[in-house]
């Protein structure tokens, strides 16, 4: 009692107004049209009614104004829908170049995420106010939803892949967040909250974790324990290509394919390698599928994305299925 009933969730992100002033337009239009078109319905159905049973209506073979009235009125309103989607879109799926970097993995019945800085949380979002953030998504079992109501943002997470979704939070406080796609009996219950904090506060509480270590730090650890290192050498001399500035760089395939090495096609190599093989090496990498879990593959993406070194050139600086 007394608190104040909101029929929408606060607007608490950079583009929440632009779909809400979207979805206001569709609506109004819907309304509009339901309206007009039943309306002129009961209007005609009066007027032109049959007043005796020999009536016979005259005839009407149309006229190329009315034709074009309701030809062209409706090619413009989608057009106008279609462009405003579209630019919408595209602003919701492009997060920008200085995102902050997330990740975040779904799980029977919880999310859990990691910061680069190395802080893990359970069921709780720590980011800072004014600042993108770019959460990389995937989940260890069944499809999930990762939806946060006053960012007017969501994005399905999908086992045994990687998906993305950025926002921009603009107010401090605390918000939902849910799973929006049904995976299991608990479902209702895989919720969890987003604080959007000061960018100072934000910067005390990711130091909190200090000592722990950072992502990248994690991943190098874990590279050398899976001796990964002896087979991916810096000067390209190992069985398996050099890693060193790979990250984003295109790939050429024995197959003679070219990819991209993004987050996915680094996941792909470790748990699959024999799936894209670099060209110039031969698919002798086994597999860490089961060795490894969802945490410490991210953290082997964040080191091998750290490695900075020369532009990815020919077989020699390309990753490979054949090896992370």
């Amino acid at each position: 009692m007394g608190t104040k009933f909101a029929f929408f969730p606060e607007q608490a992100s950079s583009f929440a107004s632009s779909v809400d002033n979207f979805y206001f337009f569709m609506v109004a239009l819907s309304v509009f049209f339901s309206v007009a078109i039943f309306l002129t319905l009961v209007f005609f159905s009066i007027k032109f009614r049959r007043k005796s049973a020999t009536e016979v209506p005259a005839p009407f073979h149309g006229g190329m104004a009315l034709e074009l009235t309701w030809t062209v009125i409706p090619f413009i309103l989608v057009m106008v829908m279609f462009f405003w989607s579209a630019r919408l879109y595209f602003t919701i799926v492009t997060p920008p170049a200085e995102a902050v970097e997330m990740w975040v993995t779904g799980k029977q019945w919880m999310w859990k995420i990691q910061h680069l800085a190395g802080n893990r949380e359970i069921n709780e979002l720590h980011v800072p106010v004014g600042k993108a953030v770019r959460l990389t998504m995937t989940s260890e079992d069944v499809l999930h939803d990762f939806y946060i109501p006053a960012f007017r943002t969501k994005m399905d997470v999908l086992p045994g892949r990687y998906t993305q979704l950025w926002f921009k939070a603009t107010k401090p406080g605390k918000y939902h967040l849910f799973c929006a796609e049904y995976c299991g009996n608990q479902h209702s219950g895989m919720i969890g909250s987003v604080y959007v904090m000061e960018p100072q506060d934000y910067e005390a509480w990711l130091a909190g974790a200090a000592g722990q270590g950072t992502l990248v730090e994690r991943g190098e650890k874990l590279f050398a324990e899976l001796a990964c290192n002896n087979c991916h050498r810096p000067d390209g001399t190992g069985r398996g290509p050099n890693l060193e500035g790979v990250f984003a760089k295109a790939v050429q395939l024995e197959s003679g394919q070219k990819v991209t090495a993004d987050e996915n096609y680094i996941r792909e190599s470790i748990l699959n390698p024999q799936a894209k093989v670099v060209a110039g090496y031969q698919g002798i990498m086994p597999t860490f599928q089961g060795l490894v879990t969802e945490d410490q593959l991210v953290q082997l993406i964040e080191y091998i994305k750290s490695l900075k070194g020369g532009p990815a050139t020919g077989t020699q600086s390309a990753p490979s299925a054949d090896g992370v």
